[in-house]
């Protein structure tokens, strides 16, 4: 089995690293998110089509000329559509309306477009639910903290078992800033906006960051009784072990994805690019970030 010198060249990798998470944690701080409806409200549209309904992509070429905001096109049923988007005054919504009927009349005279509903509707993320959010990760990295710790409890020596449990909490620190800074740069230059399916995935970024470092610290606590090396060389043996099974696991999903970025719809798009973005970053963590940290607290304790 190959032996890359890993844990050797930990300056280059942690120097990636830092170079990355300063960059986008300041285009995070900086230009913050450009917020969607879901954070910043706006209207709600529900329309029915008395022949056939448009597509998607027909429904956003014909609105293309009023420039509307956060727009988000959903069919419903077989003739329903509903359309959200951030302007809210009655002159967007006649506009609207008038290019649908256009739209509908293209194919066939005979087809128009009945309103069932029109209503402002206000963020489904309010200030509360934000607090409320803030709380529940913080509580999910105090109580992944405390598992890490306890599971790797045996393993006091060379390094505590708390230490475990704080670089793997550092490197999933440092995937979701760099996620979020992404998302401040894409927002700044090419205005994608950020709604609920972003929090699921930054959420679920952070739950596969931890989880795919604690499987490289599982090897490190198999290999520590039986190993011959030092401390830094368990680690890089063990970080050579599980190399493949992570690049492996990394690029299939990856494939899924940007399958999902390229190929999907615009509502689900944002979704799978962040994931993309974080699940890639997170492989990177979990194998230049937090075992080096290890080692550098290591031989800071000699």
């Amino acid at each position: 089995m190959t032996n890359f010198k890993i844990i050797q060249k930990r300056k280059i990798w942690l120097t990636i690293s830092g170079v990355l998470f300063v960059v986008f944690a300041a285009a995070l701080f900086i230009w913050g998110f450009k917020f969607g409806i879901d954070f910043t409200g706006g209207s709600l549209l529900e329309v029915t089509y008395q022949g056939a309904r448009p597509t998607v992509s027909q429904v956003e070429s014909g609105l293309a000329d009023l420039k509307l905001s956060s727009l988000i096109i959903q069919p419903v049923g077989d003739h329903d559509m509903l359309l959200r988007f951030q302007e809210t005054t009655e002159e967007s919504h006649q506009a609207i309306l008038a290019k649908l009927n256009d739209l509908a009349k293209t194919e066939n005279n005979d087809n128009s477009v009945v309103e069932q509903r029109f209503e402002s509707v206000g963020p489904s993320i309010g200030a509360e639910l934000k607090v409320k959010s803030l709380w529940a990760i913080f509580f999910a990295l105090v109580a992944m903290l405390s598992y890490i710790t306890y599971a790797f409890r045996k393993v006091s020596r060379p390094v505590a078992s708390w230490k475990y449990g704080s670089a793997a909490l550092i490197a999933m620190f440092h995937d979701a800033v760099i996620t979020m800074g992404v998302f401040a740069f894409l927002g700044h230059y090419y205005a994608v906006e950020i709604n609920t399916p972003f929090v699921a995935a930054l959420l679920t970024v952070i739950g596969y960051s931890v989880h795919d470092t604690i499987v490289v610290f599982d090897r490190i606590r198999e290999n520590l009784p039986k190993s011959n090396f030092d401390f830094e060389g368990t680690v890089n043996v063990s970080l050579n072990q599980t190399l493949a099974r992570s690049i492996n696991t990394t690029m299939t999903t990856l494939l899924v994805l940007f399958s999902i970025v390229i190929f999907g719809g615009s509502s689900i798009r944002s979704f799978a690019l962040a994931l993309a973005v974080g699940i890639f970053i997170g492989t990177y963590s979990s194998i230049f970030v937090a075992p080096p940290l290890l080692v550098i607290w290591e031989r800071w304790k000699k």
